[in-house]
């Protein structure tokens, strides 16, 4: 299975960072636009999936970070 982060809204305002099937934050900040950049440089370094959430919890944006296979000719 693929590692993937996520940036998730905190319960108690805010935004998470985590590591997909983790428990607790490894990052949080007051604002999405900050979980983001702090996501997508952890998901850059380790060549991971990044998945960030809107408030209501849906997926709203997926970015690849891993060596994703060329299905694609031409």
């Amino acid at each position: 299975m693929a590692k993937t982060h996520h940036v998730v809204p905190a319960k108690g305002g805010g935004w998470n960072v985590k590591v997909g099937g983790g428990e607790r934050a490894i990052k949080h900040t007051p604002t999405k636009q900050e979980a983001v950049g702090v996501a997508r440089t952890i998901s850059r370094n380790q060549g991971s999936e990044l998945l960030i959430h809107n408030k209501d919890g849906r997926i709203a944006q997926k970015d690849s970070h891993g060596n994703d296979p060329k299905t694609i000719r031409g």
